[in-house]
């Protein structure tokens, strides 16, 4: 697979995103796309979707449910050896759809959305621990060239969202949750933006409520991990923000990244950049908070 561009997006509803979403495909012409939470069953992500991506030379790969989660991969970049769900591993209390895997090109790529987790130490939480553990498994016993690509419902470390005090008692930032997904990269994966930008303010995600994304007060937790040989092809790693901007879109933003060759420079970490003020510790709580 070489000269690819590879984007990982939570569409947040696919259906919805349509409007945003093909003009997307359009402007930046990425060769493999994985999409998270796109909340249809198969049939009706094909009636949706499949002439219009069909035309614009994709081949589909989709594993979904109604009305909740959801996972896609499609590709110009060929699409064999498919596998829906993690073998063997948990579910809540059946197997939900939050994981699909094909070989595009030579690599293996992973489209996950992992449990959200909702509250510490719940019974969601330990579901999204076991789910991890699960996945860590799968992704040893596979090939070499693998990439992992989507929502980790995980903001690795305290850089990885506006302000650490906010999230205090919170998913997504407990060491549990950090060190199932840092044992996860620990196989032999690189988080290719961060290694890329170490000391950047790079989000991914924004509340829709209380204009977290115009004051820029967002996480990282959409991420795209690498083994050695891919990411030693990486010349760029960006978050498409502009993506997030404008009518209709999904709280989260792409993720692109670039293999060989980089067709708008390395443009990263945030295109564009925010304008808004970093803010002080301490001063602003999350939409949730009490």
């Amino acid at each position: 697979m070489g000269n690819v561009r590879i984007a990982t997006w939570n569409v947040n509803s696919v259906k919805q995103r349509i409007p945003r979403l093909l003009p997307w495909l359009d402007d930046r012409r990425p060769d493999v796309v994985c999409l998270q939470e796109t909340k249809l069953t198969d049939a009706a992500f094909a009636e949706a979707l499949g002439a219009a991506l069909g035309e614009r030379g994709y081949e589909i790969a989709h594993h979904g449910e109604a009305q909740w989660n959801g996972v896609a991969i499609l590709s110009r970049a060929g699409l064999d050896d498919i596998q829906v769900g993690i073998p063997g591993g948990p579910g809540f209390p059946h197997q939900e759809a939050r994981a699909i895997a094909a070989t595009c090109g030579g690599v293996r790529v992973h489209s996950v959305y992992v449990p959200n987790g909702r509250v510490p130490d719940s019974e969601h939480y330990r579901y999204k621990l076991a789910w991890l553990a699960a996945l860590d498994r799968l992704l040893q016993a596979g090939p070499a060239a693998r990439m992992v690509c989507g929502d980790m419902n995980i903001a690795p470390t305290d850089a990885d969202v506006f302000d650490p005090d906010a999230y205090r008692g919170q998913t997504h930032v407990t060491p549990p949750e950090r060190k199932a997904l840092a044992d996860l990269a620990g196989h032999g994966l690189h988080d290719v933006v961060r290694e890329r930008w170490p000391a950047s303010r790079v989000f991914t995600y924004w509340d829709y409520r209380a204009g977290m994304f115009h004051q820029d007060l967002g996480m990282r937790i959409d991420l795209v991990l690498a083994s050695d040989s891919v990411a030693a092809r990486v010349r760029a790693a960006w978050v498409d923000r502009q993506a997030r901007k404008g009518t209709g879109p999904s709280d989260h933003a792409p993720v692109i990244i670039d293999l060989d060759v980089a067709p708008d420079g390395d443009i990263g970490p945030v295109v564009p950049p925010p304008s808004a003020p970093v803010v002080r510790r301490g001063e602003v709580k999350l939409p949730q908070a009490p």
